[in-house]
């Protein structure tokens, strides 16, 4: 008789008594093999940004200055990387808010993608303005998946949907979530972000 348990990512298979963790390949998106990959993260909150666990307030509606509460992840360099997570906005008094950042590191460091929302539920992206999705609105859940083949693509997919797909030059890269006022910006917010999940191939 076997049995089957989902334990944090692996799946144990109790063949004969004897317990076997192997990895599951449960990406939401992307296709092909997943290895789940754990990165260690330091939280940045400045300004008026607040970090409850996965809860990040801009409490503030200034439209100057640096306002921030995010969790930043650790660096990787080369191979792909896959993000998800699940945000959902449960007050929203300002708008153009980045919520999910893709940013360079090392030599090229600086800001690479940012996914930001305008009061009304328009995603999008900030380097240019294009419309990635729109329904973002007070109360709604939406998942983002990003997939960074480091010096191939960076891909963006929103509940599941793959939205936008952009060159994605070589180098070293690492993934940041939470609220950041843009330059066009201003809050109040708050955000609750789930399911967060990262893997690697």
């Amino acid at each position: 008789m076997r049995t089957r348990t989902r334990i944090g990512g692996a799946l144990a298979a109790a063949v004969c008594g004897i317990a076997i963790l192997a990895p599951v390949a449960d990406a939401q998106v992307g296709g092909g093999t997943w290895k789940p990959w754990s990165p260690g993260y330091k939280e940045q909150q400045k300004g008026c940004g607040q970090v409850s666990g996965l809860t990040f307030k801009l409490t503030c509606s200034d439209g100057s200055g640096e306002q921030r509460a995010e969790r930043r992840y650790e660096t990787y360099t080369g191979g792909t990387h896959q993000f998800e997570g699940s945000f959902k906005i449960t007050s929203m008094g300002g708008s153009r808010i980045s919520l999910k950042q893709t940013f360079r590191d090392g030599s090229n460091a600086g800001p690479y993608f940012l996914l930001a929302v305008e009061k009304g539920g328009r995603l999008y992206t900030v380097e240019n303005g294009q419309t990635v999705a729109t329904g973002a609105t007070v109360g709604t859940s939406v998942r983002v998946n990003t997939i960074n083949e480091v010096g191939s693509t960076h891909k963006v997919y929103i509940n599941g949907s793959l939205k936008q797909t952009d060159d994605s030059p070589s180098g070293s890269y690492y993934d940041k979530f939470g609220s950041y006022r843009t330059a066009s910006g201003a809050g109040p917010i708050t955000v609750e972000w789930s399911g967060i999940k990262f893997w690697t191939r």
